[in-house]
């Protein structure tokens, strides 16, 4: 990962080096140059590296996954008013609203030349690009009622986050001409390994050290954000006749006793429950990466991806 974050790190340099100077560009390459984990281009230099290619031939898709996703984030900090991305001014806090709008929308419009050279990734691109818009949709919905089942929730962050991860190891391996039914069981890993990696986040969000996480702890159950916990939490509490859940979430986001309903979560057994669906996606994206036609010792960094997002603290 370290190796292959190198690579990244200097191409969003280079690239960011060569855009012109002016407000449309500027927010790009302040938002590219914020600390990232980069997993999603390393996920496309995966991809192309388990089928034998160079993943240096496949440095401009990565950096297209990468410029897409910053593309969601800057225009999902304009929906959600956030303040703070990666403890820095958002674009639309540091600029303005209407600046992060065209910024955002001239990134994408940079995404899509660099997933075009290829016919084939371009179609594979745009289908989940849409698919990421299906799911931040839902998750804006969600907001407005008052009841969602994990079922629902676990396909809005499949759209929303897991599919991105699925596209990218898909890309790199379009570019190296991985045969079709290798590709499909590959969309599988990057899917199961996104699910586990949004749950993962739920769970860092309540019951992770906020030094390290670097947010407050319980941010989303204070706003009474419907994640995977909140919603087994609910789930549970209606079945032994509790409402402590509940009656939190009756109150003024600021009136809130969010140790109280950590506490609760973890007493119902949330934490546990969630903890274990992890690690059934972590799981079910190794046997789904057992069964690709290719030699073990080109699985090796994909395996150490999935063990690096199982135990991550932040």
């Amino acid at each position: 990962m370290e190796q292959l974050r190198k690579l990244i790190e200097e191409r969003i340099e280079q690239w960011c080096d060569a855009l012109p100077q002016s407000d449309l560009y500027a927010p790009m390459a302040y938002l590219m140059r914020l600390p990232g984990k980069r997993i999603r281009p390393a996920a496309v230099l995966m991809g192309a590296d388990l089928f034998g290619a160079d993943p240096r031939s496949v440095l401009d898709e990565a950096l297209g996954i990468e410029l897409f996703h910053n593309f969601t984030l800057m225009h999902d900090d304009i929906m959600d008013a956030a303040p703070l991305r990666r403890g820095k001014a958002t674009v639309h806090v540091k600029w303005n609203t209407n600046t992060a709008i065209l910024s955002g929308d001239a990134m994408l419009v940079k995404a899509y030349q660099l997933m075009g050279r290829d016919a084939r990734v371009a179609q594979l691109f745009s289908r989940y690009a849409l698919e990421v818009c299906e799911g931040q949709e839902l998750d804006m919905a969600f907001e407005q009622r008052a009841t969602v089942s994990l079922a629902e929730y676990t396909e809005m962050i499949r759209l929303k986050t897991a599919v991105l991860l699925s596209c990218a190891l898909q890309v790199g391996a379009q570019c190296a001409n991985a045969p079709a039914e290798d590709m499909e069981r590959l969309g599988s890993v990057g899917e199961h390994l996104g699910l586990a990696f949004q749950l993962r986040d739920d769970l860092l969000d309540a019951f992770g050290d906020p030094q390290l996480v670097g947010k407050q702890q319980g941010g989303d159950l204070r706003a009474g954000k419907k994640t995977w916990l909140l919603i087994r939490g609910l789930e549970l509490e209606a079945t032994q006749g509790s409402t402590l859940l509940r009656d939190q979430l009756a109150r003024p986001a600021e009136s809130r006793d969010v140790p109280l309903m950590i506490g609760t979560l973890e007493a119902l057994g949330v934490r546990t429950e969630a903890e274990a669906e992890v690690a059934r996606h972590d799981a079910l994206a190794l046997a789904a990466l057992d069964h690709l036609a290719v030699p073990e010792e080109r699985k090796a960094p994909l395996r150490q991806l999935a063990a690096q997002l199982m135990v991550r603290v932040y």
